[in-house]
């Protein structure tokens, strides 16, 4: 049997009128982007939880911040996803076209689950 999860954002199923489920590895994707796009303070509950990526929009889109944007982005999923991935590389660039008002972050990581190499891409904009 395959593994899902919860799809997220969290919805009904028009057809069936359960929650909508996603397979393992759209569910693994979704709770990274979840980590990454939720500023810290965001969420009532768990105040420290999140990355806050689209904060960093503001600095000037140069060496240091793709830098500083690889150690935050590294040092988040690490610390709320490491019963779910192994972070591979992180890599961060400017947007589509070297758009300087965006970065492309790009997460390689392993599924522990299934010890399957993944990729997840997220442009900040």
């Amino acid at each position: 049997m395959r593994r899902t999860d919860y799809a997220f954002p969290f919805r009904i199923d028009p057809v069936s009128g359960q929650a909508t489920q996603s397979p393992y590895p759209r569910h693994v994707d979704e709770m990274i982007r979840q980590v990454l796009l939720t500023s810290p303070g965001e969420r009532i509950d768990l105040p420290e939880f999140g990355c806050g990526l689209r904060q960093l929009l503001f600095a000037p889109n140069n060496d240091t911040l793709r830098a500083t944007t690889q150690l935050l982005v590294q040092k988040n999923l690490t610390r709320w996803l490491a019963d779910q991935i192994i972070v591979r590389n992180v890599a961060v660039t400017a947007g589509a076209d070297d758009d300087e008002s965006q970065l492309l972050v790009r997460i390689d990581y392993t599924l522990l689950e299934t010890q399957s190499l993944q990729t997840t891409e997220i442009l900040v904009r």
